[in-house]
C-alpha cells in the first residue's frame, strides 16, 4: 500500500519520499514501482519520459533523518504500538507544522493521537488498494484534529485526482463498517456448507462487484483483514456479527495470506513462478 500512495502521488507531480526501516523492502518497493509505471507505459498510457519523469520524483530511504516533508502518509502494520512509535520518530524530525496522516483501515484516530507529541496534526488518510487505481479515500477527523488538517487532506485528495469523504474517527470508519460483512457473510456460508468459495465470488461478481468477497481478501491480505474484523469485534464488545472468521484464522495462522505470499483461500503459486 505503501508502494502504491508513494506512485501515485509522484504520477500527478508530487516529490515522495519513500521511508522504509527495512532496506530489503525498500528495494521491493522500488522495483514494484518501476514494473508498475513500464507496464503502464507498455500499455501505452504512460511514454517512456513520463516513466524516468515520475520515477526520479520518488526518492528512496531507510533513514528516519531523510524522511522531512509537510505531509507524512504512515502505511505500515496495523499495530497501534508500532505506528505511534514511527510517529514519534518522524515528528522528532518534522516538527509541529507537519501533517501526519495514518492509512490506517481500522484503528482509532483518537488513541493514535493520545500517544503523540502534536495530537492536532495527526488524522487518518484511508486509501483502497490498489492506491494508483481507487478513486475513495476516507479523510478521518480524530477528537484533537484540526480543521486546517483535514482542509489540507481533502485538498491533497484533489490533486491526485481522488475522491475524499470526510467522517470523523469511529470503529472501522465507513467503508469497512459497511463492508465488514461482505467478507464475514461469505466465510460464515462457505463454514455452513451453504456455498463453495468459487460459487461465492462468481456469483457477487455476475451481479456487479468489481471482485467476490474470497478473491478481495486475498488481494488485500488475509492478516490485514482479519485484523481489521478483530478490531471492529473488539470496538463493539464482541459483538458476535463482527466475530472474526475461523476460516481466515486458520489461513494467517498457516502463513497464507493471499497473493502477496503465493496462497490464500486461492492458489497463486504459479502467478508467482
Amino acid at each position: 500500500m505503501g508502494s502504491g500512495i508513494a506512485q501515485c502521488a509522484a504520477q500527478h507531480g508530487v516529490q515522495v519520499i519513500l521511508l522504509e526501516l527495512n532496506p530489503d523492502v525498500l528495494e521491493k518497493a522500488r522495483q514494484s514501482i518501476l514494473r508498475n509505471l513500464q507496464s503502464l507505459q507498455a500499455k501505452g498510457k504512460l511514454t517512456e519520459s513520463d516513466v524516468v519523469s515520475i520515477f526520479q520524483r520518488i526518492s528512496f530511504t531507510t533513514q528516519v533523518e531523510q524522511a522531512i516533508a509537510p505531509l507524512f502518509i504512515e502505511a505500515i502494520v496495523e499495530r497501534l504500538d508500532i505506528k505511534i512509535s514511527l510517529f514519534s520518530q518522524v515528528m522528532a524530525v518534522n516538527g509541529p507544522d507537519a501533517i501526519y496522516a495514518s492509512n490506517t483501515s481500522s484503528l482509532s484516530i483518537d488513541q493514535l493521537q493520545d500517544g503523540l507529541p502534536y495530537p492536532n496534526r495527526v488524522a487518518g488518510l484511508h486509501f483502497f488498494n490498489p492506491a494508483t487505481l481507487m478513486k475513495l479515500v476516507e479523510v478521518v477527523q480524530g477528537k484533537k484534529t484540526d480543521s486546517m488538517v483535514t482542509d489540507q487532506l481533502v485538498s491533497f485528495c484533489d490533486q491526485l485526482k481522488k475522491t475524499s469523504v470526510r467522517c470523523t474517527d469511529a470503529p472501522g470508519f465507513i467503508v469497512n463498517r459497511v463492508a465488514r460483512h461482505y467478507y464475514l457473510e461469505a466465510m460464515r456460508m462457505v463454514e455452513q456448507g451453504i456455498a463453495t468459495m468459487e460459487t461465492v465470488d462468481d456469483l457477487m461478481e455476475s451481479v456487479g462487484f468489481r471482485m467476490g468477497p474470497f478473491r478481495l481478501m486475498d488481494l488485500i491480505g488475509n492478516d490485514i483483514n482479519l485484523a481489521v474484523s478483530q478490531s471492529l469485534y473488539d470496538a463493539f464488545q464482541q459483538e458476535p456479527r463482527f466475530q472474526p472468521s475461523a476460516l481466515q484464522i486458520e489461513r494467517v495462522n498457516s502463513g497464507n495470506l493471499g497473493r502477496k505470499t503465493g496462497k490464500g483461500f486461492y492458489n497463486y503459486s504459479q502467478e508467482k513462478n
